[in-house]
């Protein structure tokens, strides 16, 4: 019989790629389907964490076409003014609380544990937050979001954080409990239902993180240049492991169709309106083998 424990769901980032993502959860709401034990979500993946666990459905797609342009959500004016190109204070106070209100009260009565990756820029390692209650929490999810080079560092807890993908962009390990992690009691499970954000062909070049590896900024931190030179070699191999894991049934992997033609940011409202549609698509043509998957 199931039970939602064993399940986990894990949701890779990439800024405006998560539009497919939201598709995807989009899909999965409509058709009533919560059955996991928990939600891993980096950085974009975890803002549409958030939401899929408010059972808020279409609220990531609204949030992305309906500020796309506004230069508070995602700009250089922003970068130039703040020190963060995604305006932290825009997106998790005023969007959050006020013009695209989080259900904190659906968040906080929905079972499933949430946890939000982040980077420790001290040590270049993964930081598994588990997201335990909003708003109070709300800093977990921007620290996962905070990317290198155009974001502020964010202390959480007195951890000084950045973008999860840095040190695990595709937390499917993690989250079935092949490697050690401390989230606050996060039961691992047996199989893993993850959304990537770009295509079977792509591998990553690792120039913006060899870029990012050179700025003093980081001078004083070791580690985190480390692991940033290391990223794309990490990245890759990972999506390899992925398939392993699905060949062995462990995990059912959602991806686009296609090369995504659509960045971390500044992308039309047509791209991101295609891309979401993309994704409605893989979970709809595969919905009969994802309520298989999860029912094992």
């Amino acid at each position: 019989m199931m039970a939602a424990a064993d399940n986990a769901l894990v949701l890779e980032g990439g800024g405006f790629r998560g539009m497919f993502t939201a598709g995807v959860l989009d899909v999965l709401q409509e058709q009533g389907i919560y059955d996991f034990g928990s939600v891993w979500g980096v950085s974009a993946g975890a803002l549409a964490a958030v939401s899929y666990k408010s059972h808020q459905i279409g609220r990531t797609m609204r949030v992305m076409l309906a500020f796309r342009d506004d230069r508070r959500f995602m700009s250089l004016w922003s970068l130039a003014t703040t020190g963060n190109l995604a305006g932290v204070d825009f997106m998790y106070d005023q969007v959050q609380n006020y013009l695209d209100p989080g259900d904190d009260a659906a968040f906080n009565a929905e079972p499933m544990q949430m946890i939000a990756v982040a980077t420790s820029v001290t040590f270049g390692t993964a930081v598994y937050q588990h997201v335990a209650h909003m708003p109070e929490d709300v800093r977990m999810i921007a620290a996962s979001a905070s990317m290198p080079l155009v974001s502020r560092i964010v202390d959480v807890n007195g951890l000084r954080l950045l973008d999860g993908g840095t040190a695990d962009s595709i937390p499917v390990d993690a989250a079935l409990g092949l490697v050690d992690v401390d989230a606050d009691g996060v039961t691992p499970a047996k199989r893993a239902l993850v959304v990537l954000t770009q295509d079977a062909t792509y591998r990553k070049s690792g120039a913006n993180e060899r870029a990012a590896a050179l700025s003093p900024r980081y001078a004083e931190f070791p580690y985190y240049v480390q692991a940033l030179r290391s990223r794309a070699g990490r990245y890759n191999a990972c999506r390899a492991h992925v398939r392993e894991l699905e060949a062995e049934g462990r995990v059912l992997c959602l991806l686009p169709p296609e090369p995504v033609d659509v960045g971390t940011s500044g992308a039309s409202g047509e791209k991101l309106l295609t891309l979401y549609l993309q994704g409605r698509t893989a979970a709809t043509e595969r919905l009969a083998d994802i309520q298989a998957f999860l029912a094992q």
